[in-house]
């Protein structure tokens, strides 16, 4: 069985809406486009990395139409790894309408959505989820993802789309990693999903494993 591996690039208050541009999703959010200024080389570099071995994307529907527009016309240039990696491997959209999918290798995802990532699942070593809001949402619902990239950025936006926007239900996960730092302040932060729900207890006990002897 293969890996869901979820990227999302988020403020300090997990607001992921529109980092890449103003136009990717303006709807009521004034700050399209707020990653750009925050990029540096370090960020650059691990997003990079992010992607080895990669063999699948799985993107929502606004996703994929801005990756469609972009990414076919980027062959030679300074993303042209990314580039080479996105227009090679199958993509697979999530869509409730008939989307245009003109971008070589790509494949419309049926209703039963669940059934559809599972499939995938098993078809492909490392499939990875770019942006794709909505999307996301279900996975985390479902709990139909493996791994979770998560890129926080120093800045408070206050509105907007956010990373666990109405898809969280109780669940564990663990670091895989330690975490990582880039020169303008952004966090990269890989998590694992894990077994079980998350536990409760009481930080009154004595028993509560802060290493007091007394």
């Amino acid at each position: 069985m293969g890996l869901i591996d979820i990227e999302m690039f988020a403020s300090l208050d997990l607001v992921a809406q529109s980092p890449g541009g103003p136009d990717e999703d303006p709807e009521g959010f004034p700050f399209g486009g707020w990653q750009a200024p925050l990029s540096d080389e370090v960020a650059g570099a691990q997003i990079v990395a992010a992607y080895e071995g990669t063999d699948a994307l799985l993107l929502g529907r606004r996703t994929y139409d801005i990756f469609a527009a972009y990414w076919p016309h980027q062959k030679g240039g300074v993303d042209d790894e990314i580039a080479t990696l996105f227009n090679s491997v199958p993509k697979y959209v999530a869509s409730r309408g008939t989307p245009d999918l003109s971008w070589e290798g790509s494949t419309h995802l049926g209703p039963d959505l669940a059934g559809a990532v599972r499939e995938i699942r098993d078809r492909h070593e490392h499939v990875k989820v770019v942006g794709s809001l909505d999307l996301v949402q279900t996975l985390l619902r479902e709990k139909l993802f493996d791994r979770l990239d998560l890129w926080v950025h120093p800045i408070v936006l206050g509105v907007g789309k956010k990373v666990f926007d109405g898809g969280a239900v109780p669940m564990n996960v663990t670091l895989l990693q330690p975490p990582a730092t880039s020169p303008k302040g952004t966090v990269y932060l890989r998590y694992g999903r894990a077994e079980g729900t998350p536990l409760t207890g009481d930080m009154s006990a004595p028993d509560r494993g802060l290493g007091h002897d007394d």
